[in-house]
């Protein structure tokens, strides 16, 4: 029996420890391919407005904040499919990860499962290591290629593309801050164009330029006449006191008439019931005059909104600010070949020494 135990532990620990590591030595010493990787990191920064306390000045840096929010939508444009579309086919990156010359185990399809680009994105997410800190809000790019050029170029097409996804959100959003308050400023001109126009056709149809300037002539005029009504009447009763039949009366009388009637003449002109007087077209003038200037500061109104917008637009424009440009490796760093054989070897040891104590209880029962 205990040569049975004997050759089950020799057989165990060919099975737990040296097999697998003779295999993962084979292979990761003799077939895998080298992994090249190149790393860069950035932050997203956006104009700070006004900082809390003299320490907010210092941590946020010249001005500027971070924006964390815009870093995760960043980090998922990086491992989208249409990041992934853009990289191959601007690099070709599905035929190099395919190529012959990569191991079969880790180039893409070398077990022939399947060529679809479903499979291939999930490909594509293991040759990237996209990490964010939380605190500093730095995000760190890692690209995976079997050539160092090609993760190079992989980096840096990723954050050129990442550059331009903030500048359209840039665009797109000060576009949509700054249209609204155009299109206000649009609505106000148009008023303010109508208003001063229908104040113009006004002017030219009754012949006038602004009632209320023009009654101060008539009123000059009335006043002149009735200091002329006046100064017959006093002569009249000078006369009447001394001689009531002196023939001057009544020329005196007559003229006396004509001045009041005069006088009733341009009361008319100004102040009168009819439809042409004065004060009537007043009236019509003082609205339209009252309809253009408040379509004039509406429209100033609308103006100082949309700088205000743009202004507004410019404080929360993003900048991807780059830290560390992609590196081009000169060194392999994957697969850590002397790691992984050194894990699997004392994994198996753990194994092997695990199910030797199981035999071991089990030659115990047995002899019992």
């Amino acid at each position: 029996m205990s040569n049975i135990i004997s050759i089950f532990k020799n057989k165990l620990f060919l099975v737990c420890v040296f097999i697998p590591t003779l295999l993962t030595t084979i292979y990761y010493g003799f077939i895998a391919s080298d992994v090249y990787i190149s790393e860069s990191s950035f932050l997203i920064r956006t104009p700070q407005k006004q900082a809390a306390s003299s320490i907010g000045v210092i941590l946020s840096g010249a001005g500027f904040g971070r924006s964390q929010d815009d870093a995760y939508t960043v980090e998922n444009y990086i491992k989208s499919r249409d990041a992934m579309d853009i990289l191959n086919k601007d690099l070709g990156i599905k035929a190099s990860f395919s190529n012959p010359k990569v191991d079969v185990f880790s180039r893409f399809d070398g077990l022939g499962l399947s060529k679809s680009m479903e499979f291939f994105y999930k490909y594509y997410l293991n040759m990237l290591d996209v990490q964010l800190d939380p605190i500093s809000s730095i995000i760190t790019l890692q690209t995976k290629a079997y050539s160092a050029p090609e993760s190079e170029k992989m980096n840096a097409l990723l954050l050129s593309l990442s550059e331009k996804l903030v500048n359209d959100m840039n665009k797109r959003g000060q576009e949509a801050m700054v249209q609204s308050a155009q299109n206000e400023v649009d609505k106000a001109e148009t008023k303010a164009k109508a208003a001063a126009l229908a104040l113009g056709e006004y002017r030219n149809k009754e012949g006038v330029i602004d009632p209320t300037q023009q009654t101060a002539i008539p009123f000059q005029q009335i006043a002149k006449l009735q200091d002329q009504l006046m100064a017959t009447k006093a002569q009249i009763l000078q006369i009447q006191t001394v001689s009531k039949d002196n023939p001057q009366l009544p020329s005196l009388r007559q003229r006396a008439d004509l001045i009041q009637a005069e006088i009733d003449k341009e009361m008319a002109k100004v102040a009168g019931k009819n439809k042409n007087s004065l004060a009537n077209k007043a009236i019509q003038y003082q609205r339209l005059l009252l309809d253009s200037q408040f379509a004039e500061r509406a429209l100033m109104s609308a103006m100082i909104s949309l700088e205000q917008a743009r202004n507004e637009a410019q404080r929360q424009q993003l900048f991807l600010e780059r830290i560390a440009q992609p590196s081009l490796p000169d060194k392999a760093m994957e697969p850590r070949r002397l790691r992984i054989i050194a894990a699997i070897f004392f994994l198996g040891l753990i194994m092997w020494g695990v199910l030797s104590i199981m035999a071991a209880g089990v030659r115990e029962h047995h002899d019992r």
